[in-house]
């Protein structure tokens, strides 16, 4: 009886109830060929979301590794970043926007209409008494020429710029000319250069005008004239 219990239960075991391993590889195969169909990807990001998505990862790994290395962490990165700030903003402050210091001189005057050298020098005395000296340098070298235009020293012509002015008066002005030139340096520093004026700028404007409309010119052949 034993024997033959034996044999069965031995038989039991070894039966075909037990189950079968498919190998790895084939079932990963299968696996894959299954997740590749279209039903499963629907919903998928596309090339230009999946790019996006590396690049705001990245951006956020260099600030995460900032703040890692800035003292106190994510506070300290953002004072640093206002420092950074401000010291850009005190630069810009100091030399002046880009486009205004890399103009060249252009006209002397502005598009708003012709004023009288009286009308220039009243808009420069209210600048210097409001302390605004490089609007008060503009409006008395602006002043100059008008004047000089007034007197027929000068052809008014418009665009003529602050250094091509000085140049031609210091014909007729000889005596003037070096002052001219330096005035004309001036305009041109606060107003294309991004310098700030101060008093003692105005003041010698104000006096050159003074005394350049008290001047007499050297009229073309004035010398020969005299020399004959």
């Amino acid at each position: 009886m034993s024997g033959a219990g034996g044999t069965t239960a031995a038989r039991q075991a070894t039966g075909g109830d037990i189950p079968v391993d498919t190998p790895r590889v084939p079932a990963r195969e299968a696996a894959e060929s299954e997740l590749s169909k279209p039903m499963y990807h629907e919903n998928d990001p596309n090339i230009l979301q999946r790019g996006l998505n590396h690049f705001w990862d990245w951006v956020a790994g260099v600030f995460d590794a900032a703040a890692g290395a800035a003292p106190g962490g994510p506070a300290g990165l953002a004072v640093l970043a206002l420092i950074l700030i401000g010291l850009a903003a005190a630069l810009w402050w100091r030399l002046g926007t880009p486009q205004r210091s890399s103009r060249t001189p252009e006209a002397l005057f502005e598009s708003d209409g012709p004023r009288s050298a009286a009308q220039h020098r009243a808009t420069a005395e209210a600048h210097a008494a409001a302390l605004r000296w490089t609007e008060a340098v503009q409006e008395r070298m602006r002043a100059i020429v008008r004047s000089l235009e007034e007197r027929a020293l000068l052809d008014p012509r418009p665009g003529r710029t602050a250094d091509e002015a000085a140049t031609e008066a210091g014909r007729a002005l000889p005596g003037h000319a070096t002052r001219l030139r330096s005035a004309a340096r001036d305009f041109d520093d606060v107003t294309y250069g991004g310098r700030t004026a101060g008093q003692p700028t105005y003041l010698a404007l104000r006096t050159l005008d003074t005394e350049l409309d008290e001047a007499k010119p050297v009229l073309p052949g004035a010398s020969r004239g005299a020399a004959g």
